[in-house]
């Protein structure tokens, strides 16, 4: 058994949307090529789970700020 590691991981480029169940402190992020895919991918989810669009990332670093989506009834 080896030493954990204790770098944070590098978010790679792309665009980024966080999934989580309703009530959920937290959730999975998902990352996507172009904005096109990510919004397909938001489609997808939002049927069943709410989906938080946390932007574009370039360098490890998001471009703009979080929008919560609120799912269908």
């Amino acid at each position: 058994m080896g030493r954990p590691p204790t770098k944070p991981k590098q978010l790679r480029d792309g665009w980024y949307i966080e999934v989580r169940n309703k009530g959920a402190g937290s959730g999975i992020k998902i990352v996507r090529e172009t904005k096109e895919q990510m919004m397909m991918a938001v489609e997808e989810y939002r049927r069943t789970k709410q989906v938080i669009i946390l932007g574009e990332s370039k360098n490890a670093k998001f471009l703009s700020k979080a929008k919560h989506i609120e799912k269908d009834k």
